[in-house]
């Protein structure tokens, strides 16, 4: 008799950089209750930014930490924390991190999630990841395999201690309702997902996701002074595969470090690996031919710049040849 192992995809930080942090405090997530929070309150656990250690500062209740920290328990129990996510979606991983907490971190920690709707309180948990064990001052990657779509989490840890921050990865759900409006097919609350990049050294492809426009040069994708021939790219997917009938680039905040060009490709991928995309994309036909651009300006493509490539799922930016870009727009339906 023969026996088929079940094997746990590897969810590990390459894996979840291509997928959206759910619980993003940038995207609305919110603390709904806590059983403890005397150390640190809940909500810094939620910081988009890595987890900082400030030697010497204090507060009444101590070193001052950056994340969650529930007090010494006394008595039986565990501490745990409701957190409603920006973006209901499928969860496909986590991270619990402790960066920081050395002598004060949970020994172990568990998720539960629900799904519920508008007004209706979270009370119908189903565990999402078995109680794992936590090291000091470590990011803790765990794949999640239940299935399901989920609007809050609970974070339980083993017995107290502090959590430094929580990410949340997954898919968004997108509402039926605006999948039959022409809406920002890339944008990160439709389900748009940054993939790759050539170079991320002053930031991150996944800000040109974001909604509104950037705060500063730091609120964008920007690349380091290119001194090589060549140009630098990102690969961007949309969250439903979709006609473009506009194209939004904007260059906000970025002055002397704009790129001088863009050219946008795009393809119908029916494969989603980083690595593959890659190689694939300097193969991809051209949706927006090559457009010169300005700084600090929101330069905007109508259909008959771009070309009819049917139904898209990636796209491939590039800039020429280097530089930064605040946000990208692709205006659609999906399809």
């Amino acid at each position: 008799m023969s026996t088929t192992a079940t094997i746990t995809p590897v969810f590990d930080q390459t894996v979840a950089a291509t997928y959206v942090n759910l619980a993003d405090e940038r995207v609305g997530t919110q603390i709904v209750s806590v059983s403890d929070e005397f150390f640190a309150a809940a909500v810094r656990m939620l910081d988009p930014k890595p987890a900082v250690f400030h030697p010497g500062r204090f507060d009444d209740h101590g070193q001052y930490m950056e994340g969650w920290e529930s007090r010494r328990k006394r008595v039986a129990g565990y501490d745990w924390c409701i957190v409603q996510l920006g973006l209901p979606g499928k969860i496909v991983g986590v991270d619990i991190d402790t960066s920081h907490f050395t002598g004060n971190y949970p020994v172990a920690a568990s998720l539960d999630a629900c799904y519920v709707k508008n007004g209706e309180k979270p009370d119908h948990w189903e565990e999402v990841l078995p109680a794992v064990t936590l090291g000091p001052s470590a990011h803790h990657y765990h794949s999640i395999q239940v299935k399901g779509n989920w609007t809050h989490v609970r974070l339980n840890i083993y017995p107290d201690g502090g959590i430094a921050r929580l990410r949340v990865y997954g898919i968004v759900q997108v509402p039926d309702d605006r999948l039959k409006q022409e809406i920002d097919l890339l944008a990160i609350e439709n389900g748009g997902r940054a993939i790759a990049a050539s170079d991320e050294h002053y930031g991150n492809p996944w800000a040109l996701l974001r909604p509104g426009r950037g705060i500063n040069m730091g609120d964008g994708w920007e690349t380091r002074r290119r001194r090589t021939p060549g140009n630098e790219w990102c690969i961007l997917a949309l969250g439903k595969c979709g006609r473009v009938s506009r194209i939004i680039v904007d260059t906000a905040h970025y002055k002397g470090n704009y790129p001088d060009r863009c050219i946008i490709q795009a393809a119908n991928a029916t494969i989603d690996h980083s690595k593959s995309l890659v190689t694939q994309s300097m193969f991809w036909q051209t949706l927006l031919p090559e457009q010169k651009l300005s700084m600090d300006a929101i330069h905007t493509y109508e259909k008959d710049q771009l070309n009819d490539l049917g139904p898209i799922t990636h796209i491939r930016v590039n800039i020429i040849p280097d530089g930064g870009l605040s946000r990208v727009r692709l205006i659609g339906r999906a399809e």
